[in-house]
C-alpha cells in the first residue's frame, strides 16, 4: 500500500500509464486510494485535477501504475500567501 495521504499533490504522467503522456498529464489532488486489490502494482486514485493556478477544474478517478506516481511538493490553497516570516524581504526580529 502507498503512503499517500488525502490532500497530496500528485503528478500523473506517462510512467503511470502511457495515457497520461505528454500534455495528458495532470497534477492530481488526492481524495482517496481505493483498499481494493486490482492488478499487481496498479491501484485507483480519485482527486481533483488542477489548472495553472492550482484551482480544481475536474473530479477524476484514475488507474495508474503506482511506481508511476510522483509526490509534488505542497502549494499554499488559492489566495493564501506564505507565513509572513517566510516573505520576501520580511524584516527579521
Amino acid at each position: 500500500m502507498t503512503e499517500w495521504k488525502p490532500g497530496d499533490l500528485l503528478l500523473i504522467g506517462a510512467a503511470c500509464s502511457v495515457q497520461f503522456a505528454g500534455e495528458r498529464a495532470l497534477r492530481l489532488r488526492l481524495v482517496s486510494v481505493d483498499p481494493r486489490p486490482t492488478y499487481h502494482g496498479w491501484v485507483w486514485l480519485t482527486g481533483y485535477v488542477l489548472d495553472g493556478k492550482g484551482l480544481a477544474v475536474d473530479r477524476r478517478e484514475v488507474f495508474v501504475q503506482q511506481a508511476g506516481v510522483r509526490l509534488l511538493p505542497a502549494e499554499p490553497p488559492p489566495g493564501t500567501s506564505a507565513p509572513r516570516s517566510n516573505r520576501v524581504g520580511a524584516a527579521r526580529r
